[in-house]
């Protein structure tokens, strides 16, 4: 799963991926205009810490969240703008827009203060330009194309690029916009910015760190925004996190629960952008390693195989599969199989999340 950073100066955009992905991660060159930072968040899982006690295997790996930071923009109009051609937004899975919710008289905001849902809209509108403008060219080449007598793409696309171009132009995100899956299809290779699910991150006061999110999105005028099935909203507040970060695990535990907190909003935010997408997760168990594994809600089993190898698509024979709750509970793969709790699977099986799996292949 990729995601992609986005947002304004001074909104702790950076300093949020640096503590998400656990350092500062030098740039990368990116073959768009521009450079990008990229890093690898965990998706904290508890079951997989359960799994690992379990097992006690060499090697314990989460499931990954690839995240990806252009740093900051020059201000209100560049925000969107920046990102047309740079590779790792337009290949995102996900966008995650940093809001500055948080008052600081010695950080200044570019656009002179702190207005949530301008600031929301102000970046939504540079997206939905650049979109816009994709959608715009490719149209003018296929009329070109037609009148000239080649028959470069059908009429369906041409019919939803209208559809799309139309919708761009009176302001609406092509995230909002319902679409057969068939047509959906046709716009997958334009990696349209402003279709991508979008998680918006209130970076709020330390006064708010433990405050009802819905009351947080309220207060920050957000209500509207989040009208959309492709839309989420978590709060988290950068300072506190910082300070969590330079703390041992007992000394953080009992900072939290003074602020009220049962987790680190970075955990939320990685959870929040996990679910937006509908991703669920898979365990391998092993003395050489416990391991989750990232699906989309949906997938075979002979897909899910192919997760973990390639060469297991392809030999797939049969899943053994056991519900993590039945394997924890009776203490090992042994009691299960006692008591008929550990299945055979055919390729065809759609795996839950939580499921413990072993594939059995053919060399």
């Amino acid at each position: 799963m990729r995601a992609g950073l986005i947002g304004l100066p001074s909104t702790g955009k950076t300093t949020l991926f640096q503590l998400l992905t656990g350092s500062a991660i030098e740039t990368e060159r990116t073959s768009g205009r521009g450079k990008a930072s990229i890093g690898v968040a965990h998706v904290p899982d508890d079951r997989l810490d359960r799994l690992t006690e379990l097992f006690r295997p060499r090697k314990r790996i989460p499931a990954t969240v690839t995240l990806a930071d252009m740093g900051t923009h020059t201000g209100p109009s560049t925000g969107g703008q920046a990102l047309v051609n740079v590779v790792p937004y337009r290949e995102a899975d996900a966008l995650l827009h940093v809001v500055r919710a948080f008052a600081d008289e010695r950080v200044a905001h570019p656009s002179g203060s702190i207005d949530p849902a301008r600031d929301t809209h102000a970046i939504e509108d540079e997206l939905i330009l650049a979109d816009l403008a994709v959608a715009e060219r490719r149209l003018e080449r296929l009329e070109r194309d037609r009148k000239k007598g080649v028959a470069a793409a059908t009429d369906d696309e041409l019919g939803v690029l209208r559809v799309c171009a139309e919708a761009l132009a009176s302001g609406s995100p092509l995230r909002a916009v319902e679409l057969e899956a068939s047509a959906a299809k046709l716009l997958r290779g334009f990696q349209f910015l402003s279709a991508k699910p979008l998680l918006l991150v209130l970076n709020v006061d330390e006064r708010d760190a433990g405050r009802d999110l819905d009351d947080v999105i309220q207060d920050a005028g957000l209500s509207d925004a989040l009208e959309g099935a492709k839309v989420r909203a978590v709060s988290v507040c950068a300072k506190i996190e910082l300070e969590i970060a330079e703390l041992d695990r007992d000394d953080a535990q009992a900072f939290m629960a003074d602020l009220g907190l049962t987790e680190t909003g970075l955990d939320r935010v990685v959870r929040a952008a996990y679910g937006l997408l509908g991703y669920i997760s898979f365990f391998t168990t092993g003395e050489d390693e416990c391991r989750a594994w990232s699906i989309p809600a949906g997938t075979v089993a002979q897909a899910a195989a192919g997760e973990i190898h390639t060469d297991l698509t392809r030999g797939f024979i049969r899943a053994e599969v056991v519900d993590y709750d039945h394997l924890i509970s009776r203490g090992s793969l042994g009691a299960c199989r006692r008591l008929g709790e550990v299945r055979l699977e055919g390729k065809d099986y759609v795996v839950c999340d939580g499921d413990v799996i072993n594939v059995r292949f053919a060399t």
